[in-house]
């Protein structure tokens, strides 16, 4: 399928692609999309798709049978595997009905492929109130490295490979498994994925952040990957979480990345950390059940 660019550009506040994720402003986006429509229902990855780190073949795609384009609207569906999948309607409008239009073919596309959740996913620029995306939304950041890694961590951190007792970890992962650490753990020591830095309070884990990857990005920078990120709770509030982003800063800067892109919950802990280190928001991607 071919899109007409003029007919999205307007309506597309945030830099998201299907299936891709946030991208940056001046990335090749038309053909992007183009790209990821040409690969739906492959299994194959994009050569920058970030997913590839976690998967052997690509379970999320494009519903290009699906897609409705017209100067109005334009609704990208999108078929994910997991949780007995998922439907997702990606709006790319601004008239009044144009969320209840995603919604209406998210519940109708879920009920004909037995998906068990309908989504509908919208976007606000950076300009719009928070307020508007609490709840349902997470900010995406840009953090850019050409004028440096910004300041130093504050306290030592380390690498999970430097711990006189690894398993150590272990019990913080397991503390931490609804943030995703016990998936993690098992990928550390499965040996399948990059560094993860550690913050230690008294020999014990109380933060962590990683795995330190970087990987090209369409059109040849490096770019530092998303991380799991969490401190226990008993150990908040004292820096930890400062300290470990600015050492997984340091990481990226030394190992050539020319920036991260991440998305954090409207509102919370590293939303407002990433805000307080000086990131630049792109805007907001929000999704509810249709």
């Amino acid at each position: 399928m071919r899109f007409s660019w003029d007919l999205i550009e307007p309506v597309m506040p945030v830099p998201y692609v299907p299936t891709l994720g946030p991208v940056r402003q001046d990335d090749p986006l038309p053909d992007l999309f183009e790209a990821v429509v040409e690969t739906a229902g492959t299994d194959r990855f994009l050569p920058y798709d970030k997913d590839q780190r976690w998967f052997e073949r690509k379970t999320e795609h494009v519903m290009a049978d699906a897609i409705e384009h017209d100067r109005h609207l334009t609704l990208i569906p999108t078929l994910a595997e997991r949780a007995g999948g998922v439907v997702k309607v990606h709006v790319y409008g601004s008239a009044p009905d144009s969320l209840s239009a995603g919604a209406d073919l998210a519940r109708k596309l879920a009920a004909v492929h037995g998906a068990r959740q309908a989504r509908v996913v919208w976007f606000l620029g950076p300009e719009q109130p928070e307020a508007y995306a609490r709840g349902v939304g997470t900010r995406v950041q840009l953090k850019e490295f050409a004028a440096g890694p910004g300041e130093a961590p504050g306290v030592q951190v380390v690498e999970y490979e430097q711990l006189d007792e690894p398993e150590r970890f272990g019990v913080f992962a397991d503390q931490m498994a609804a943030d995703g650490f016990a998936f993690l753990y098992g990928q550390m020591v499965d040996g399948a994925v990059g560094p993860v830095l550690v913050v230690l309070d008294e020999g014990t884990v109380a933060g962590a952040i990683g795995p330190m990857e970087t990987m090209t990005d369409a059109v040849g920078r490096e770019r530092l990957l998303p991380q799991y990120f969490g401190v226990l709770p008993q150990y908040r509030g004292v820096g930890y979480g400062r300290t470990l982003w600015r050492a997984a800063m340091h990481w990226g800067y030394e190992h050539g990345a020319a920036y991260q892109l991440l998305q954090t919950e409207v509102g919370g802990a590293s939303d407002r950390l990433c805000s307080a280190e000086g990131l630049t928001s792109l805007g907001f991607v929000n999704q509810k059940a249709a």
